[in-house]
Protein backbone atom coordinates (compact mmCIF):
# COMPACT_ATOMS: atom_id res chain seq x y z
CA UNK A 1 0.00 0.00 0.00
CA UNK A 2 2.84 2.36 0.88
CA UNK A 3 4.56 1.54 -2.41
CA UNK A 4 1.38 2.35 -4.32
CA UNK A 5 1.03 5.68 -2.52
CA UNK A 6 4.65 6.55 -3.28
CA UNK A 7 4.15 5.76 -6.96
CA UNK A 8 1.06 7.97 -7.08
CA UNK A 9 2.86 10.81 -5.32
CA UNK A 10 5.77 10.42 -7.70
CA UNK A 11 3.55 10.60 -10.79
CA UNK A 12 1.73 13.69 -9.54
CA UNK A 13 5.00 15.37 -8.57
CA UNK A 14 6.49 14.54 -11.96
CA UNK A 15 3.54 16.06 -13.78
CA UNK A 16 3.66 19.23 -11.70
CA UNK A 17 7.42 19.46 -12.26
CA UNK A 18 6.91 19.24 -16.02
CA UNK A 19 4.21 21.92 -16.00
CA UNK A 20 6.24 24.20 -13.76
CA UNK A 21 9.39 23.59 -15.76
CA UNK A 22 7.74 24.44 -19.06
CA UNK A 23 6.21 27.63 -17.66
CA UNK A 24 9.43 28.74 -15.99
CA UNK A 25 11.45 27.94 -19.10
CA UNK A 26 9.15 30.07 -21.21
CA UNK A 27 9.28 32.87 -18.66
CA UNK A 28 13.07 32.92 -18.65
CA UNK A 29 13.84 32.37 -22.32
CA UNK A 30 11.03 34.08 -24.23
CA UNK A 31 9.35 37.49 -24.18
CA UNK A 32 6.06 35.77 -23.37
CA UNK A 33 3.83 37.70 -20.99
CA UNK A 34 3.92 36.54 -17.37
CA UNK A 35 0.14 36.18 -17.36
CA UNK A 36 0.40 33.54 -20.07
CA UNK A 37 2.88 31.50 -18.03
CA UNK A 38 0.55 31.78 -15.03
CA UNK A 39 -2.31 30.40 -17.09
CA UNK A 40 -0.14 27.57 -18.42
CA UNK A 41 0.47 26.55 -14.81
CA UNK A 42 -3.19 27.23 -13.93
CA UNK A 43 -4.44 24.87 -16.64
CA UNK A 44 -1.65 22.31 -16.47
CA UNK A 45 -1.57 21.90 -12.70
CA UNK A 46 -5.31 21.33 -12.56
CA UNK A 47 -4.98 18.20 -14.68
CA UNK A 48 -3.58 16.36 -11.65
CA UNK A 49 -7.19 15.86 -10.63
CA UNK A 50 -7.60 13.62 -13.70
CA UNK A 51 -4.48 11.72 -12.71
CA UNK A 52 -5.81 11.30 -9.18
CA UNK A 53 -9.16 10.10 -10.55
CA UNK A 54 -7.49 7.59 -12.87
CA UNK A 55 -5.12 6.32 -10.17
CA UNK A 56 -7.93 6.23 -7.56
CA UNK A 57 -5.77 8.26 -5.24
CA UNK A 58 -7.06 8.16 -1.64
CA UNK A 59 -8.77 11.27 -0.31
CA UNK A 60 -6.20 11.87 2.44
CA UNK A 61 -3.48 12.27 -0.15
CA UNK A 62 -5.35 14.93 -2.09
CA UNK A 63 -6.31 16.80 1.08
CA UNK A 64 -2.75 16.69 2.43
CA UNK A 65 -1.34 17.94 -0.86
CA UNK A 66 -3.88 20.77 -0.94
CA UNK A 67 -3.01 21.85 2.59
CA UNK A 68 0.72 21.78 1.82
CA UNK A 69 0.32 23.76 -1.38
CA UNK A 70 -1.98 26.26 0.34
CA UNK A 71 0.84 27.02 2.77
CA UNK A 72 3.36 27.36 -0.05
CA UNK A 73 0.97 29.64 -1.93
CA UNK A 74 0.59 31.96 1.07
CA UNK A 75 4.36 32.14 1.52
CA UNK A 76 4.83 32.87 -2.18
CA UNK A 77 3.05 36.21 -1.79
CA UNK A 78 5.90 37.31 0.49
CA UNK A 79 8.82 35.29 -0.85
CA UNK A 80 9.85 34.48 -4.47
CA UNK A 81 8.93 30.81 -4.14
CA UNK A 82 6.66 30.64 -7.20
CA UNK A 83 7.89 33.43 -9.47
CA UNK A 84 6.13 32.02 -12.52
CA UNK A 85 2.77 32.09 -10.74
CA UNK A 86 2.82 34.88 -8.16
CA UNK A 87 4.66 38.11 -7.91
CA UNK A 88 5.65 39.23 -4.40
CA UNK A 89 2.92 41.53 -3.13
CA UNK A 90 0.49 40.55 -5.89
CA UNK A 91 -3.01 41.60 -4.87
CA UNK A 92 -4.74 38.30 -5.53
CA UNK A 93 -5.17 35.15 -3.48
CA UNK A 94 -6.00 33.10 -6.55
CA UNK A 95 -3.24 30.53 -6.08
CA UNK A 96 -4.23 29.99 -2.45
CA UNK A 97 -7.91 29.61 -3.35
CA UNK A 98 -6.91 27.21 -6.13
CA UNK A 99 -5.29 24.84 -3.62
CA UNK A 100 -8.13 25.24 -1.11
CA UNK A 101 -10.74 24.36 -3.73
CA UNK A 102 -8.94 21.11 -4.57
CA UNK A 103 -8.79 20.17 -0.89
CA UNK A 104 -12.42 21.01 -0.20
CA UNK A 105 -13.76 19.18 -3.27
CA UNK A 106 -11.60 16.13 -2.58
CA UNK A 107 -12.84 16.01 1.02
CA UNK A 108 -16.46 16.43 -0.08
CA UNK A 109 -16.70 14.06 -3.05
CA UNK A 110 -13.90 11.49 -2.81
CA UNK A 111 -15.06 9.61 0.35
CA UNK A 112 -18.65 8.99 -0.85
CA UNK A 113 -17.36 7.66 -4.17
CA UNK A 114 -18.32 10.66 -6.29
CA UNK A 115 -14.92 11.91 -7.52
CA UNK A 116 -16.38 12.95 -10.87
CA UNK A 117 -17.94 16.04 -9.27
CA UNK A 118 -14.62 17.12 -7.78
CA UNK A 119 -13.03 16.56 -11.18
CA UNK A 120 -15.79 18.54 -12.87
CA UNK A 121 -15.41 21.51 -10.54
CA UNK A 122 -11.63 21.68 -10.82
CA UNK A 123 -11.60 21.30 -14.60
CA UNK A 124 -14.26 23.98 -15.06
CA UNK A 125 -11.98 26.29 -13.09
CA UNK A 126 -8.78 25.35 -14.88
CA UNK A 127 -10.00 25.19 -18.47
CA UNK A 128 -12.86 27.67 -18.23
CA UNK A 129 -11.14 30.41 -16.27
CA UNK A 130 -7.75 29.75 -17.87
CA UNK A 131 -8.95 29.89 -21.47
CA UNK A 132 -11.25 32.84 -20.72
CA UNK A 133 -8.29 34.85 -19.45
CA UNK A 134 -6.07 33.95 -22.41
CA UNK A 135 -8.73 34.69 -25.02
CA UNK A 136 -10.08 37.77 -23.26
CA UNK A 137 -6.69 39.40 -22.72
CA UNK A 138 -5.35 38.65 -26.19
CA UNK A 139 -8.44 38.81 -28.39
CA UNK A 140 -11.06 40.64 -26.34
CA UNK A 141 -12.38 43.51 -28.42
CA UNK A 142 -15.68 44.10 -26.66
CA UNK A 143 -15.08 44.94 -22.99
CA UNK A 144 -17.71 45.43 -20.32
CA UNK A 145 -17.68 46.16 -16.60
CA UNK A 146 -19.63 44.69 -13.70
CA UNK A 147 -19.11 46.25 -10.28
CA UNK A 148 -15.84 47.71 -11.53
CA UNK A 149 -14.58 44.30 -12.69
CA UNK A 150 -13.58 44.57 -16.37
CA UNK A 151 -14.16 41.60 -18.64
CA UNK A 152 -14.71 41.03 -22.34
CA UNK A 153 -17.53 39.30 -24.14
CA UNK A 154 -15.00 37.12 -25.95
CA UNK A 155 -13.52 35.95 -22.65
CA UNK A 156 -16.91 35.34 -21.06
CA UNK A 157 -18.15 33.34 -24.05
CA UNK A 158 -14.97 31.28 -23.94
CA UNK A 159 -15.57 30.64 -20.24
CA UNK A 160 -19.12 29.47 -20.95
CA UNK A 161 -18.11 27.22 -23.84
CA UNK A 162 -15.15 25.63 -22.04
CA UNK A 163 -17.23 25.07 -18.90
CA UNK A 164 -20.03 23.47 -20.91
CA UNK A 165 -17.66 21.11 -22.73
CA UNK A 166 -15.82 20.10 -19.55
CA UNK A 167 -19.04 19.44 -17.65
CA UNK A 168 -20.52 17.53 -20.57
CA UNK A 169 -17.47 15.32 -21.05
CA UNK A 170 -17.10 14.43 -17.37
CA UNK A 171 -20.78 13.60 -16.97
CA UNK A 172 -20.94 11.65 -20.23
CA UNK A 173 -18.00 9.54 -19.07
CA UNK A 174 -19.77 8.69 -15.81
CA UNK A 175 -23.47 8.77 -16.72
CA UNK A 176 -23.72 8.66 -20.51
CA UNK A 177 -25.56 10.82 -23.02
CA UNK A 178 -28.82 11.83 -21.39
CA UNK A 179 -31.04 14.89 -21.49
CA UNK A 180 -30.20 15.54 -17.84
CA UNK A 181 -26.50 15.62 -18.65
CA UNK A 182 -26.94 18.15 -21.45
CA UNK A 183 -29.19 20.34 -19.33
CA UNK A 184 -26.87 20.17 -16.32
CA UNK A 185 -23.86 21.09 -18.44
CA UNK A 186 -25.68 24.12 -19.81
CA UNK A 187 -26.81 25.39 -16.40
CA UNK A 188 -23.38 24.82 -14.86
CA UNK A 189 -21.70 26.68 -17.74
CA UNK A 190 -23.94 29.71 -17.24
CA UNK A 191 -23.48 29.68 -13.46
CA UNK A 192 -19.69 29.26 -13.70
CA UNK A 193 -19.47 32.19 -16.11
CA UNK A 194 -21.47 34.41 -13.76
CA UNK A 195 -19.34 33.38 -10.79
CA UNK A 196 -16.14 34.11 -12.71
CA UNK A 197 -17.47 37.49 -13.81
CA UNK A 198 -18.52 38.59 -10.32
CA UNK A 199 -15.47 37.37 -8.38
CA UNK A 200 -12.59 39.58 -7.23
CA UNK A 201 -9.03 39.08 -5.95
CA UNK A 202 -8.79 35.55 -7.33
CA UNK A 203 -11.88 34.38 -5.44
CA UNK A 204 -13.19 32.78 -8.65
CA UNK A 205 -10.64 30.01 -8.07
CA UNK A 206 -12.83 29.06 -5.12
CA UNK A 207 -16.35 30.06 -6.16
CA UNK A 208 -16.20 28.59 -9.67
CA UNK A 209 -15.05 25.03 -8.79
CA UNK A 210 -17.16 24.74 -5.64
CA UNK A 211 -20.22 26.28 -7.25
CA UNK A 212 -19.91 24.14 -10.40
CA UNK A 213 -19.40 20.89 -8.52
CA UNK A 214 -22.22 21.44 -6.03
CA UNK A 215 -24.63 22.64 -8.72
CA UNK A 216 -23.86 19.69 -10.99
CA UNK A 217 -24.27 17.26 -8.09
CA UNK A 218 -27.57 18.83 -7.08
CA UNK A 219 -28.99 18.96 -10.59
CA UNK A 220 -28.01 15.39 -11.42
CA UNK A 221 -29.57 14.25 -8.17
CA UNK A 222 -32.85 15.96 -9.05
CA UNK A 223 -33.16 15.52 -12.82
CA UNK A 224 -30.67 12.75 -13.42
CA UNK A 225 -32.30 10.27 -11.13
Amino acid sequence: MMATALVQIGLVAAWLAVVGGVAEGLRRTTPIDNEITRKIVHIGAGQVILLAWWLQTPAWMGIAAAIAFSGVALLSYRLPILPGINGVGRHSLGTFFYAVSIGVLTAAFWPPGLPEYAVLGILVMTWGDGMAALIGQNFGRHPYKILGNQKSWEGSLTMALASFLVCLLVLVLTVGFTTAVWGTALVVAIAATLLETLSFYGLDNLTVPLGSAVLAYGLMGVVGG
